[in-house]
């Protein structure tokens, strides 16, 4: 099996899909990359059995054949070469390999290609096409919401709905809740499934956002479809828990603040928090909102004020300051509203006012008892 690529061109499609390698396998075939030429067309896989992507890219290739290169090997070997043309050469009965290129040639030994696992087939399967840039603000806008527990799976991924009149986007870890929709594209009919954490990142660095996503999913596994790769992943398996039932409706006491104005505030001041609860303290009242943050420990303490606009009663309400600042890197708004009904009742954040009529971000955060 022989064939002729550029060095360039070969070594970006495998960083595309090298993410999906795992550096602790137990299996030693997935340390590899599975190289598989049909008529002058090379299709590279990378897999660590939950989730596998593919890329294409055209080659010089008078035969077809198929085979397992070590990944790191030759990516290290792409990376110290300049852009020039590149001649594989492959034995497919000893699995040997030679790479020539202008002022030399490496060799090492491959493997089996049949011992590569097969991609699942995607049966009794539902597609749709979504817009990347719905797909990369999904993304990037829920994932660091998502939960680390091992006991709960089911939150350690993203919640995707998917219905006749929106999509929706959601992430909690029980602390904090993101929900993001977009009215601007819609399913025929109504599903959902859990993404995992690597599948999601493994689109996330693959996304332009000016690509259209042809999306196949069934009960057991997702396939994104896009420029010139293809990703299969495992779904999580579980049922989400009711996130619509922790949304409290009824929230008079509303904030509307600068956001990068209160975001370096909080940054300032829980300097000084406990570094186990990151507890701040926030003092509303009348036309001005008070930060406070206290390590008692080792006697420490920070505060600051700053004028909002705030209609409500006067409160004092707790939050980890560690929330309020990811939820607040994550707008993009120039100004946010924060909207409460009592001390002990979650706090919601959104955008003041949205750049696009489609999108809504909602993003919710527990209070922390304060120490009285």
């Amino acid at each position: 099996m022989n064939f002729i690529t550029s060095s360039t061109s070969l070594l970006r499609h495998l960083q595309s899909i090298s993410g999906a390698l795992s550096t602790s396998n137990n299996l030693p075939i997935l340390d590899n990359f599975l190289f598989e030429i049909t008529e002058g067309k090379l299709t590279v896989s990378a897999s660590d059995l939950e989730n596998t992507m593919k890329t294409e890219l055209d080659v010089e290739a008078n035969d077809s054949g198929r085979i397992a290169i070590p990944a790191k090997l030759l990516m290290d070997v792409l990376k110290s070469l300049p852009d020039q043309p590149l001649t594989f050469l492959a034995d497919l009965k000893n699995f040997g390999i030679e790479i020539a290129y202008d002022n030399g040639k490496s060799k090492m030994v491959g493997f089996n290609a049949d011992d590569f696992p097969r991609t699942p087939d995607i049966e009794k399967k539902k597609s749709m096409k979504i817009s990347g840039e719905i797909v990369a603000n999904g993304i990037n806008n829920t994932l660091f919401a998502t939960g680390n527990d091992d006991l709960r799976p089911v939150m350690s991924g993203v919640f995707c709905q998917f219905t006749p009149e929106d999509l929706i986007f959601v992430a909690t870890d029980a602390h904090k809740l993101v929900r993001y929709r977009r009215t601007d594209s819609q399913a025929e009919a109504g599903s959902s499934f859990v993404l995992p954490k690597k599948a999601l990142n493994l689109l996330k660095s693959n996304l332009t956002g000016e690509e259209e996503v042809l999306l196949e999913y069934n009960d057991r596994n997702a396939k994104f479809i896009f420029n010139d790769i293809e990703l299969v992943c495992r779904l999580i398996d579980g049922k989400y828990p009711n996130y619509e039932a922790v949304i409290p409706k009824e929230n008079p006491n509303v904030l509307i603040i600068d956001r990068s104005q209160f975001l370096n505030s909080i940054k300032r001041v829980s300097i000084f928090a406990n570094k186990t609860t990151h507890q701040i303290k926030l003092k509303l009242a009348g036309a001005e909102l008070s930060l406070f943050a206290e390590d008692l420990d080792f006697a420490n303490e920070a505060s600051e004020r700053l004028t909002c606009n705030y209609n409500g009663e006067d409160m004092e309400i707790g939050f980890n300051s560690r929330f309020l600042m990811e939820m607040l890197n994550n707008l993009e708004s120039p100004e946010v509203k924060l909207e409460m009904s009592e001390p002990s009742r979650a706090g919601i954040l959104t955008p003041h006012e949205n750049k696009n009529e489609a999108e809504e971000i909602l993003m919710l955060v527990m209070p922390v008892m304060l120490n009285r």
